[in-house]
């Protein structure tokens, strides 16, 4: 049994195994920020990107970078360090905006 999950994951050992677990758990972190955009966006009747998306972006590209790292996949390492650099010069630009919003 242990073999054929192995298999299906292209694993050859325990350590292998494990990042495939945190590659997918960092997957699913970015698939939940689709999930958080998509009701805030019903319940406000209008596109919102509410910061948790921001948030959940910044966590599931950075375990999914570190995966990417640890397989040596230059492709997915330049995509998601790219898109880490986007996620935190959001955070940054709300920050920024809610700073000047209280002065």
């Amino acid at each position: 049994m242990i073999e054929q999950t192995w298999a299906i994951l292209h694993v050859h050992s325990w350590t292998e195994f494990w990042w495939v677990v945190i590659g997918l758990g960092g997957q699913l972190l970015f698939t939940a920020r689709f999930l958080v955009q998509w009701i805030a966006s019903e319940r406000a009747r209008r596109s919102v990107v509410p910061l948790a998306f921001w948030y959940l972006s910044l966590g599931g590209g950075l375990v999914l970078l570190l995966y990417a790292l640890y397989r040596k996949d230059p492709v997915f390492v330049l995509g998601q360090a790219t898109g880490l650099f986007i996620y935190l010069r959001n955070l940054w630009l709300i920050r920024a905006e809610r700073r000047t919003n209280l002065q």
